[in-house]
């Protein structure tokens, strides 16, 4: 390789930055093409790695912008060309051959892709966990923008005076909900953020006039307020310096979020497997031409180093390459009886970031006894009082959400909570499901409580990419990186339906990996179970449903503010012999009023938690009942009912008298319709009726 540069000295990439340790980045930069060369020319060929994408091109700037990413406090939001960064922030060879050798430890311990990376620290920079879908980096990474200023301002902790949070993507990534989610949350805020856009001129083929108008985003956001942008070339060693250098020094000083746009080429296809037939041969003969590796060189010799010694600083990289491939290559296999670990918290094993627990935060104790006052309250007013206990209790616990601050949510759950605890902690977001979620996932990996809410359940479907990332987090860094957050999420009809504000779809988090859900069908239960969600360790949709709200059926006492209710444990809300009937949520109240109806003694089980769910109260119960009927108002077809209904079958076949019923909303939404709401959601006579036919059969 030294012989192609000799020859090419020139002087005009300027002179020398004494801000940047340039030998050390000529290290990485030789390392990082060490790293992609071995890669492409020998493990893909002997598919030893199944999913290279090499950084060839983008490298040299990456690597100088790690440079500068040093405070104990700087967050990076990356993507999966993203390893020379990771390098400069401290990534060893070894593990960064290991991910996509699919080898144990590492970022994944085998478990994600391994381009798709993460870099925890305690003490210092971090990288939040990556992600396989495009975009999504953005919005945890404003999330830690906006936790650094609550640290600084709120929490009033100096060392996170000079923190900076930065975001890495493709021009394609640019066209995405969450880019532009982020960019909204971060000017509106005015947020240390840096946007850095790696713009290779192609989002895998499509060029980039096809992903944003005129092909240049940031000349697009030329007139965005409260964001300071600058392009150059990311291939200059020298602009590059510069550039970086200007932007961030921008951001540390509170002067609000920036955009860098820098033209690097992409010396490679989109990945390993792409031919880059769509590419002309003078589109690939100008990318070579902008290759970063031959303008450092020249940058570089002989102003700072001999040619010799650029000569030893190859020779040191190629042996430790091959050090670091030797010692991947020699590491065990994932061991297959722990791969499904870490989907929840584990005692005694906590994640090394996110949440409270790695601070030893300590929550005041709570008791499992109520402590009932004499008058009874609604749902409602129950949900805003265990919020307001827990924000004067947990300074680090914050409430958001679209109308939920002088409103006080469409739903007026957190009605006063704003007066009260200041715009800081309890504040209004722009209308992004997307920015609401991935915020409070920064926030969550950033040390926070975020409460989020989603004003309804069908609202949440904007968000499916950021509720999923945060629920695998803990289980794809293999117990490295978690995301306790708490989701608000109204749902279910109500006095009336529809399909967009009725939908309940608890099924769903009983699918989603790694979150619990919980449904309350009171006041007394929304109290215990939301205070168990907010202190817990795991994420948590919390599910009010609409009815119960301020339904007369769900007032209670309040409980008191210690009372919790551990998650998994459901309760037998009417004893009888003759009948089991599990349900949950605005079922309960149906299922007791039929009960009564039959004259028969019929027991009740509210599982009040779908994740986890107590299958063990059920199984006692229907071993003694012999019966089981299960009521829900999700639809029918797949419903939870019928984990249930194959929980009993298997576990408890041979005590049944009777096949196991199911009712539910027929595979439709709920209509608008007052009569056709009425046919679809299960009533208390049809819920009767069916008992009947179950205690007869």
């Amino acid at each position: 390789m030294t012989g192609t540069i000799a020859s090419e000295h020139t002087s005009d990439l300027g002179s020398i930055n004494p801000r940047f340790d340039w030998k050390r980045i000529a290290y990485l930069l030789l390392a990082s093409r060490g790293l992609d060369d071995t890669e492409e020319t020998r493990l893909l060929p002997e598919k030893k790695v199944v999913y290279q994408f090499s950084a060839r091109g983008h490298d040299l700037a990456q690597i100088i912008l790690g440079s500068l990413i040093d405070e104990r406090h700087d967050a990076v939001g990356a993507y999966y060309r993203s390893r020379p960064l990771l390098l400069t922030l401290g990534l060893s060879l070894e593990d960064a051959f290991a991910g996509p050798l699919r080898k144990s430890g590492g970022f994944s311990d085998g478990r994600d892709i391994g381009v798709v990376c993460n870099l925890p620290s305690r003490d210092g920079p971090i990288v939040l966990p990556m992600s396989g879908d495009v975009g999504s980096q953005y919005t945890p990474t404003v999330g830690w923008a906006q936790a650094i200023t609550y640290h600084r301002d709120v929490l009033g902790d100096r060392s996170w005076d000079r923190a900076m949070a930065v975001v890495l993507g493709g021009e394609a990534s640019a066209a995405t909900n969450g880019f532009w989610s982020a960019l909204t949350i971060a000017t509106t805020l005015k947020l240390p953020i840096l946007f850095y856009i790696e713009d290779n001129r192609f989002g895998i083929s499509v060029p980039s006039e096809l992903q944003t108008p005129g092909g240049n985003i940031a000349s697009n956001l030329a007139s965005f307020r409260n964001l300071y942008i600058r392009e150059g070339d990311g291939s200059n060693p020298a602009e590059s310096a510069a550039l970086f250098e200007e932007l961030t020094g921008h951001v540390r000083a509170g002067k609000g979020p920036a955009l860098l746009r820098l033209d690097v080429p992409r010396l490679c296809g989109h990945s390993g497997q792409d031919t880059q037939a769509y590419k002309s041969e003078d589109c690939i003969a100008d990318e070579k031409a902008r290759d970063p590796l031959p303008k450092l060189y020249r940058y570089l010799v002989p102003s700072l180093l001999s040619e010799i010694e650029w000569n030893e600083l190859e020779v040191e990289v190629a042996r430790d390459v091959a050090a670091a491939l030797d010692g991947a290559l020699n590491r065990p296999e994932p061991d297959p009886s722990k791969v499904t670990r870490y989907r929840f918290a584990e005692p005694g094993d906590l994640q090394l970031v996110g949440g409270l627990a790695p601070s030893g935060h300590e929550f005041p104790k709570g008791s499992e006894t109520p402590v009932p006052e004499a008058q009874r309250t609604n749902m409602l007013t129950a949900i805003r009082r265990t919020l307001e206990h827990e924000l004067r209790t947990n300074h680090r616990m914050l409430v958001f959400g679209e109308d939920i601050g002088p409103k006080g949510g469409v739903h007026a759950a957190t009605m006063g909570l704003q007066d009260a605890f200041g715009d800081k902690r309890v504040f209004d977001t722009s209308l992004s499901e997307e920015g609401i979620i991935g915020r409070a996932v920064g926030m969550a990996i950033a040390g926070l409580m975020p409460v989020a809410e989603i004003q309804f359940r069908k609202y949440a479907d904007p968000a499916t990419e950021q509720l999923n990332n945060c629920g695998t987090m803990r289980w794809r860094t293999a117990n490295r990186f978690a995301a306790p957050i708490v989701v608000r999420m109204p749902g279910g009809f109500a006095k009336v339906g529809d399909p967009w504000h009725s939908v309940s779809g608890e099924v769903m988090w009983a699918h989603a990996i790694g979150w619990q859900m919980v449904f309350p069908s009171n006041a007394e239960d929304a109290v215990g179970l939301l205070r168990s969600a907010l202190r817990s360790d795991n994420p948590t949709i919390f599910f009010e449903h609409r009815h119960l709200l301020d339904g007369p059926w769900a007032r209670r006492p309040y409980p008191g503010d210690d009372y919790i209710i551990p998650m998994g444990r459901a309760r037998v809300t009417q004893a009888g012999d003759a009948l089991t009937v599990v349900t949950w949520g605005a079922m309960v109240e149906r299922c007791e009023l039929a009960a009564k109806r039959t004259g028969e003694f019929i027991e009740i089980v509210d599982l009040r938690t779908i994740s986890p769910w107590d299958s063990e109260a059920v199984l006692e119960s229907v071993r003694r009942t012999r019966r089981c009927l299960i009521v829900h108002e999700d639809g029918i077809t797949a419903g939870f009912g019928a984990e249930v209904a194959a929980v009993v079958a298997q576990e408890a076949f041979f005590n049944l008298d009777a096949p196991i019923r199911r009712l539910a909303i027929p595979d439709v939404p709920v209509p608008h319709n007052f009569g056709l709401m009425d046919a679809v959601v299960p009533g208390v006579e049809s819920i009767a009726r069916l008992m009947t036919e179950v205690l007869e059969a």
